[in-house]
């Protein structure tokens, strides 16, 4: 007698993963986390079913279904919001992209951030800030992190990239971006993305990271 609980979940992952696939060009990213979200719970819970003694089939679409739910943390708020960052920063070298934890990151390098030393901010960043502080939904919170390159000791680095991330906040405070909605971090120079070894790799690593997120649903 073959084995049917154990075929649907095989089946269920293999229709999600064609799915993915045919899709992947066309999906914007909330569509992305709802087709994901949507396969990994109908796999889940048809396999879980199965081991219960259920029908294999009904604990694929309830799974898939719960899986949808969670996977769509990606709103059409934030969805919006990425693609007029995408718009606004287009080939200037400031990345824009959602995070595993579904947050926004804006990674300003030095180009338009921060001279070497300085905390203030360049003129070529009051763009981006601004397209960055325009229709935020009052419910969002905003995370700066600053860095340095290597250039100094930590003792120089660390309070330096910290006023580096309170620079944004306090520019997009006069943008109507409450402080109190503002986390601040200084990292110094302990999470590089380039070799501190050259003038090129230092400008990468001397940036501000500013992360956009939407506070969890209240559990009921």
């Amino acid at each position: 007698m073959k084995n049917t609980s154990l075929r649907t979940p095989a089946i269920a992952t293999l229709a999600a993963a064609a799915l993915l696939a045919g899709c992947a060009t066309e999906m914007s990213e909330r569509q992305k986390g709802t087709a994901t979200g949507a396969a990994i719970g109908a796999v889940v819970g048809g396999v879980l079913s199965s081991a219960t003694g259920g029908k294999a089939g009904t604990g694929a679409v309830v799974g898939g279904a719960v899986g949808a739910v969670a996977g769509n943390l990606w709103s059409k708020r934030m969805e919006e919001k990425r693609a007029a960052m995408e718009k606004a920063t287009q080939g200037t070298g400031i990345g824009v992209e959602r995070t595993a934890q579904n947050e926004l990151k804006v990674n300003v390098p030095s180009d338009f951030s921060f001279d070497v030393g300085r905390s203030a901010i360049k003129p070529e960043m009051r763009p981006v800030l601004d397209q960055f502080a325009q229709g935020l939904d009052p419910n969002m919170r905003v995370r700066i992190v600053g860095h340095t390159d290597s250039t100094g000791s930590d003792a120089i680095n660390n309070p330096l990239s910290l006023d580096r991330a309170h620079s944004v906040r306090d520019y997009l405070a006069g943008r109507g971006v409450a402080p109190t909605r503002v986390e601040t971090e200084g990292h110094g120079s302990r999470e590089p993305v380039a070799d501190n070894g050259s003038e090129a790799g230092r400008a990468q690593n001397r940036r501000v990271e500013i992360l956009l997120r939407e506070p969890a649903p209240a559990q009921s």
